[in-house]
């Protein structure tokens, strides 16, 4: 089944060869949503499965994710013309006085594996650019990273920043990095914290479903 040959490809990071089967799927008449969902995302879920397993790494994450960027590109006009909409939208950065991003960059890639919309606001993000964001481009999470402890400080921020916007009750406040814990998460009144990307991933879609 060739959906089953984009998945194994996408997951040994053959890029040009997933997008040559993306393409075939296309031709063949397969519809978007299913090559999407059948194909591209769920060997970003294994890949998500193993990297939570320390199965694989990093590197090979990198890989699998250029590969799924390749087919999704062919995608996401077909999609967008038959109207089919992610299953949420995210925006993410690394917060203000931290410049660390290939964290960030690994949730944004299993996010999008996920099928999830994510705007990449970048690093040493304000508090009030993810807030502002999140309000003007209707998302349903915020997804902020810091690797230092100096910047973590600047998530308890945003949680205020988007109550004073009273934007609160709409979004999902998510945050991680190495030096964040599920109590530190508690103590600023976030909404979730989760250890790597794969597991942020799957809370993300789990609070868009909620939605």
């Amino acid at each position: 089944m060739i959906l089953e040959d984009i998945s194994l490809k996408l997951q040994a990071g053959r890029a040009k060869e997933v997008k040559a089967l993306v393409q075939q799927a296309i031709d063949e008449g397969i519809p978007v949503q299913q090559i999407l969902e059948e194909g591209l995302v769920s060997g970003m879920n294994v890949i998500g499965e193993k990297f939570k397993n320390n199965e694989v790494f990093v590197p090979e994450v990198l890989v699998a994710a250029r590969a799924m960027n390749q087919g999704a590109q062919l995608l996401k006009p077909l999609l967008a013309a038959e109207g089919v909409k992610a299953h949420g939208k995210v925006c993410i950065g690394t917060v203000q006085g931290d410049l660390h991003d290939i964290g960030k960059n690994l949730v944004k890639m299993m996010m999008e594996g996920k099928g999830l919309e994510v705007i990449d606001l970048g690093t040493d993000v304000a508090p009030e650019t993810f807030v502002e964001t999140a309000r003007d481009e209707g998302c349903q999470i915020i997804a902020c990273s810091a690797l230092l402890t100096t910047t973590m400080g600047v998530m308890g921020e945003v949680v205020k920043q988007a109550e004073a916007a009273g934007i609160r009750d709409q979004v999902k406040i998510m945050v991680g990095g190495a030096p964040v814990t599920e109590d530190f998460c508690r103590q600023i009144g976030a909404d979730a914290y989760t250890p790597d990307a794969a597991s942020a991933a799957d809370k993300a879609l789990e609070f868009c479903a909620a939605l």
